[in-house]
């Protein structure tokens, strides 16, 4: 292991990217972009801007509270929960617009919740959303990105447990910069130790070296 490996103190940034939640986030984004091109007014609306805004505030927290945990555990607790909490927010408007426009939420006894539910959980990815978000109508989208808001916020709490369980067993910066000092001071001082212990025994052999020369030289003259 090189050195500057072993006495590391950042933490790994995590590949956002890679997660689950946030490859939703994107799609919801994406699909409020279209949602409020398509159902809401152009202008005159403060709910388009309200919308947007709150599905990007949830993608964007994400990762930029995935890029501050590298030193910061706090920072990262509070951005990820800026982000759910943006997630809840546009989750909401889609809730008031299926109830202003008389629209149905499906629930569990609506014959396409399954159905919405499985292609939900199943896909993550903006590709697998793109093709409907033309198609769709304004009950069918709204009751997409409800179901796709509540399972972010699912697996965000999960994953927030998951954070709290590597602090409480890591620590934050500051602890972990101390333990970096203090293995680096630890081994250093094995180091030395073995250094001694190495010199003593080269002095010593040394020593028996002079006395076995001594010795020789004494027969020598006897010679």
């Amino acid at each position: 292991m090189q050195e500057e490996d072993k006495y590391h103190y950042l933490r790994k940034q995590a590949h956002w990217e890679n997660l689950w939640f946030y490859q939703k986030t994107v799609t919801l984004y994406d699909m409020t972009v279209v949602f409020c091109r398509r159902f809401l007014p152009a202008h005159g609306d403060r709910t388009v801007d309200q919308m947007v805004q709150a599905a990007r505030s949830g993608k964007q927290n994400i990762v930029e509270g995935s890029a501050d945990g590298v030193t910061s555990t706090e920072m990262e607790a509070k951005l990820l929960n800026v982000a759910r909490a943006s997630i809840k927010e546009l989750k909401e408007d889609y809730l008031d617009y299926l109830r202003s426009h008389k629209l149905t939420l499906w629930d569990v006894s609506h014959p396409r919740y399954a159905a919405m539910q499985h292609f939900c959980q199943k896909h993550n990815k903006i590709e697998d959303y793109e093709p409907f978000f033309d198609r769709w109508t304004d009950e069918e989208m709204a009751n997409a990105a409800v179901t796709l808001s509540c399972m972010v916020d699912t697996m965000m709490q999960t994953y927030q447990k998951k954070k709290e369980k590597e602090f409480v067993t890591e620590g934050g910066i500051k602890e972990r910069m101390t333990a970096a000092r203090l293995d680096f001071r630890s081994d250093k001082k094995e180091e030395l130790e073995a250094a001694h212990r190495e010199m003593n025994a080269l002095r010593a052999r040394l020593q028996q070296l002079e006395q076995e020369n001594a010795l020789l030289r004494q027969q020598l003259k006897q010679i």
